[in-house]
């Protein structure tokens, strides 16, 4: 079949139901535009043969004859759409949930909210107050029974929205909707006024900062989530954000390890119960981990816990089918069962000591992995509502990922750098106790190198047009830099191109060190022979940053300058404050976290290398350009990858005109923005489009400066007029201090 080429994928708006989508045939998906929505489907995995040479490496396709619908979410999906297009819409709901609904899908809104946003907590409404009403116990049912297999004990309801559609905003709502209602009818059971948020991650875990209605950025008053009457209602809520490490049961006293054994023993043999057995005399009690997670919550029972990137929280099933995995696909899913072990066990003990009334659980991809025990790429059961990535690009909700369809070193019809993994994996430093440090010059396989040029090239051109639109008259920037990302497979490797990007330090015949700058100008660390005083590359380990655990001692050693010069830029930023008294890992995570935001530690970094995949919640915008140099076993994790690179930049909106058989059709969306994808094998919209970057407009934002923050002026939000004009009639009593004599003198 010949390479489809689709030059703009948006076609539908944003703010209204998708009524177009691109036709996928037995071959992959066409250009051909087909005018009704895209039923709720995923793509049946396609395990690859075990020895494959180059020549013969096939890439996963998106066809037709691979395309399971989801039965269930579509036939939820039809009931919601008839009860939305009712003549009395939202008939069935209490009066609060009537307004809240009425006041989200407003047309009048200063902040729009997506379709897709409105339709999740259409679907968990009508659910939850409407469909037995209506004779529909059929769902419930379902989901019991899902739930009694997969999570006994727990009542789980997924959401699958796409990176970059604003699953945060989506929180809000369900937060909103659950303690309005309680507060209006405080013995409802289906509403709480608690919640427990668990994150994958600290990164997470503090962007999700803005769930909390007393916080400055908080989302209900940003995004317009209530009506201005309701925001004081909010802060009678209970919340509490956590990461899932904190289910792990922490020692409560500090003894030597001989003293433990010795204790531990003596304690055995005094009682052998099955309970003594299981648990440590040094570490907490299930219950005493949840009084410690969730202080917060005070005397509150029946919580809501909501999971952010909840596909990290499974139990898993024990089948008969047995999966062999080898090496690092191995040591990944031994880590992900581990990870999910600890986060679904954590959340029975909540529910055995609180009562967890409902989960809802929030996730781009809530699949299934290989080693999950469950068939790899199989949809979690109890999703009800699907907004997919190519849903989100055909609306132009993100950003539009490209891969190579074709370059200067192809195989056949097989661009090299879109897998270059097959080619290079043998000619890269391996991680294990044999293997050494990498040192010395750094020298890359010819694919990697070839990919990493050509790439930068494009990074290039997209930079210089930036500096024209970002920088002032004054030379101030206004905006960040575009930023560059690596994903790799393991410290060495990441080490490796750190410096062949950035630079690094050579050992000269007579013992001396001689600064050698990297070989791309623009993310170079050397400068004239000497270390930038801020570094335009910055090298992580996304995985031991987010966890919150200390950093590994080889990986601090790599990143032992780095850390001092972020600790000399943090003290002349904030002067007065110590940087030695945060953490290197705290230094870290600040600056990863604050890529692409001004006036902030990470504002000026334009490439991030990273050990392992950059931690889901990197809410870096700026992202344009993605490399993986690690193994991709499913289309799954490309999209966790790609999804780095998928947030919008402008949300500026334009009328779009669309010919669809021979007629025009307009709707109004965002512009198209791309982001380059090298390295990632991912099948999707094959896109080519136009060449240059849409820059991000510039914005006037108009605040108060912070050390005027009390001269701020806040105007209300104006929604109408009541006319109150009291009942009573006015009486006058008149005695004689009521008269008053007023004499006139005439003049002539």
């Amino acid at each position: 079949m010949k390479q489809v080429i689709i030059e703009n994928p948006i076609i539908n708006s944003p703010f209204l139901e998708p009524g177009r989508h691109f036709r996928f045939s037995d071959e992959g998906i066409t250009d051909e535009i087909v005018e009704f929505r895209r039923a709720s489907s995923y793509f049946i995995p396609i395990a690859k043969p075990r020895k494959k040479s180059p020549k013969q490496q096939t890439f996963d396709t998106w066809t037709e004859d691979r395309v399971k619908e989801n039965d269930f979410i579509n036939d939820i999906r039809k009931l919601v759409a008839k009860w939305r297009q009712d003549p009395n819409p939202y008939k069935g709901t209490t009066k609060t949930t009537k307004r809240l609904l009425e006041y989200w899908t407003r047309p009048d809104r200063d902040r729009r909210l997506f379709f897709c946003q409105i339709e999740a907590l259409e679907t968990v409404i009508y659910i939850t107050e409407v469909a037995k009403k209506e004779g529909v116990n059929w769902i419930e049912n379902r989901l019991k029974d899902e739930n009694d297999a997969a999570n006994p004990g727990l009542f789980r309801m997924a959401f699958k929205m796409a990176t970059g559609t604003g699953k945060t905003v989506v929180m809000a709502m369900l937060i909103s909707w659950q303690v309005l209602n309680k507060l209006a009818n405080p013995r409802d059971q289906r509403f709480s006024d608690a919640f427990l948020i668990v994150t994958p991650g600290i990164t997470i875990r503090d962007r999700l900062r803005v769930l909390m209605p007393n916080d400055p950025q908080n989302y209900y008053q940003y995004h317009d989530v209530v009506p201005q009457d309701m925001h004081s209602d909010l802060d009678k809520a209970k919340i509490v954000i956590t990461n899932f490490h904190s289910f792990l049961e922490r020692e409560r006293t500090s003894a030597g390890k001989l003293t433990k054994s010795i204790l531990s023993q003596a304690l055995y043999e005094k009682d052998s119960s099955q309970e003594s057995r299981a648990s440590s005399p040094f570490t907490e009690t299930p219950d005493q981990m949840v009084r410690r997670v969730c202080r917060g919550l005070g005397n509150k029972k029946n919580i809501v816990v909501l999971n952010d990137e909840a596909h990290h929280c499974y139990r898993r099933y024990n089948s008969e089918e047995n999966i062999k995995l080898s090496g690092d696909e191995r040591k990944e899913a031994e880590r992900r069962e581990e990870d999910a072990r600890v986060w679904i066990s954590g959340l029975e003990a909540v529910n055995q000591k609180l009562g967890v009334r409902v989960a809802y659980d929030l996730s781009a991809t809530p699949f299934f992995l290989k080693g999950s025990g469950r068939p790899e790429g199989t949809l979690f059961p109890w999703v009800i509502s699907d907004f997919s990535l190519i849903d989100s690009i055909e609306c132009g909700i993100v950003k539009v990922p490209r891969v190579p369809v074709e370059d200067d070193a192809m195989i056949g019809a097989l661009p090299t750098y879109r897998d270059i993994w097959q080619r290079i994996h043998d000619h890269l430093p391996r991680k294990g106790r044999k293997t050494e440090a990498v040192n010395g010059e750094p020298k890359l396989p010819v694919e990697l190198e070839g990919a990493l040029h050509s790439l930068y090239n494009n990074y290039e051109k997209y930079y210089r047009e930036w500096e024209t639109v970002a920088i002032g008259g004054n030379g101030d920037k206004k905006q960040t830099p575009p930023v560059f990302i690596v994903v790799c497979n393991n410290t060495n490797v990441s080490k490796l191109i750190y410096d062949y990007v950035a630079g690094w330090e050579k050992t000269l015949s007579d013992g001396s060190k001689r600064l050698v700058p990297g070989n791309m100008q623009l993310f170079s660390n050397v400068e004239n022979e000497r270390w930038t005083g801020r570094p335009n590359t910055i090298l992580v380990d996304s995985e031991q940053i987010d966890s919150g655990e200390a950093m590994s001692p080889e990986f601090k050693k790599m990143a032992v300058r780095e850390i001092e010069e972020f600790k000399s830029e943090y003290m002349r930023r904030f002067p007065g404050r110590n940087a030695e008294d945060l953490t290197d890992e705290d230094l870290l995570r600040e600056v990863m976290n604050t890529v692409g935001k001004i006036g902030k530690l990470g504002e000026q970094v334009k490439c991030v290398v990273s050990v392992s995949m950059l931690t889901e919640g990197w809410d870096a915008s700026t992202v344009t350009h993605i490399l993986g140099v690690r193994a991709f076993g499913t289309q799954l994790l490309c999209e966790q990858v790609v999804g780095r690179g998928l947030r919008r930049m402008n949300f500026a909106t334009e009328i779009h005109k669309l010919d669809v058989r021979g007629k025009t059709v307009e709707f109004e969306s965002f512009p198209v923005e791309y982001a380059e994808v090298y390295g990632v094998p991912f099948s999707f919209i094959p896109c080519a489009g136009n060449t240059e970057q849409v820059m991000q407009k510039d914005v006037h934002r108009v605040r108060a400066l912070e050390e005027r923050i009390a001269c701020e002026i806040s105007f209300p939000r104006l929604q109408g007029y009541r006319y109150d004009l009291p009942s009573e009639r006015l009486t006058a009593k008149f005695t004689e201090d009521s008269n008053m004599a007023i004499s006139m003198v005439m003049r002539s």
